[in-house]
């Protein structure tokens, strides 16, 4: 018995009824013949993810603070290790499977644009298909990922990717097929809210939008006064919720479903519709507009990352459907401040050198 066979043998004993056990995966999206001797096929999966040049790329993506200079605000990474931290002690507490759940946490947002929600608003109004980023992290990892090979991941990952999304949709919907088919899938849905809620709190405070006093007095009797707090109280109260009822679903009690709601409302009126966020989102939005149009019609940069020099964009001789699906790839793919170093380069006029 190797070591993959013995770690699949000690989830059989020691993980919930209700847990996604390795050996029982649905499989890949294309067959492998292939397996490791030390890893289930959710290791695979994760290191898969970990190391994919996608993910790499996630550290210079938006949060809420576009393109921020401070070095202590949230990226696109750090939100996703965030909640990569938060789901796998949700899901060690309730003894689902750890890898499966760090797996689908870690690739959730692979397919978010550059200047996070300003770039997704923006794409899904020119793309002919409309744009979402859970639909493009699937992209991501089924198409685009490992030289357009793609990464080959479980469709339990696949799932937990496709599934995470909830908009301003509800914490826990009473609709089964709004959420992941994996308890795993379904802690990575709560544990982003809950990392969301918190670290864009602590963002606003860092940049002087709100004060700590600004939170509704009821939240704060709830959730506590600092982000610490509030996570330790949102993560337990889930956990014995949930352990509480045993029935093969996440549970949160009443209060503190609607004390997270209330939270992210909150957010949303005094954070994410701030004038200050707002105005730095229009901007954004005509970046992804005009490198967009511009792209329809001009081939990309050569090598694909690197910058032409002037007036080597070749024109388009194709204009069809396809090339609205490259170009959106193409965008979506970006960081921030490769949108702004690629706008900057072909938009904005260049000082004359006499030399």
């Amino acid at each position: 018995m190797n070591i993959r066979h013995q770690l699949e043998e000690t989830e059989r004993k020691l993980l919930s009824p209700h847990a996604s056990l390795s050996a029982q995966s649905k499989g890949r999206l294309h067959a492998a013949q292939d397996s490791c001797e030390l890893r289930t096929v959710f290791q695979r999966d994760r290191d898969r993810i970990i190391h994919s040049k996608t993910f790499r790329r996630l550290k210079h993506k938006t949060q809420v603070f576009l393109s921020p200079a401070g070095d202590h605000y949230r990226t696109r990474l750090t939100h996703v290790l965030e909640v990569s931290q938060i789901a796998r002690t949700m899901s060690v507490c309730l003894r689902l499977n750890e890898y499966l759940t760090e797996a689908i946490a870690l690739a959730h947002d692979l397919g978010h644009t550059p200047f996070g929600h300003a770039g997704e608003f923006t794409l899904n109004e020119l793309h002919p298909g409309g744009f979402k980023h859970n639909v493009q992290s699937l992209r991501v990892v089924d198409v685009l990922e490992n030289d357009r090979r793609g990464l080959n991941l479980t469709w339990e990952v696949r799932n937990g990717i496709i599934k995470h999304s909830k908009g301003y949709g509800a914490i826990l919907p009473g609709d089964k097929s709004q959420l992941a088919a994996t308890l795993e899938g379904q802690v990575v849905r709560v544990a982003d809210i809950m990392a969301y809620v918190n670290h864009d709190m602590d963002d606003a405070l860092r940049a002087g939008m709100i004060r700590e006093s600004d939170l509704p007095a009821d939240i704060r009797r709830v959730v506590g006064d600092d982000t610490s707090s509030r996570i330790d109280a949102m993560v337990k109260d889930l956990v014995e919720e949930t352990l509480r009822c045993d029935d093969g679903n996440l549970h949160l009690s009443g209060l503190m479903e609607e004390t997270i709601s209330k939270l992210r409302m909150f957010l949303y009126d005094h954070v994410y519709r701030n004038y200050r966020v707002h105005n730095e989102f229009v901007k954004a939005q005509k970046i992804i507009r005009e490198l967009y149009q511009f792209f329809l019609e001009h081939d990309f940069p050569r090598g694909g990352t690197c910058f032409c020099e002037a007036g080597e964009f070749e024109p388009r001789n194709d204009k069809g459907e396809k090339v609205h699906r490259e170009v959106c790839d193409f965008i979506a793919g970006m960081t921030d401040r490769y949108a702004l170093d690629l706008y900057n380069h072909i938009f904005m006029p260049k000082p004359w050198s006499v030399f």
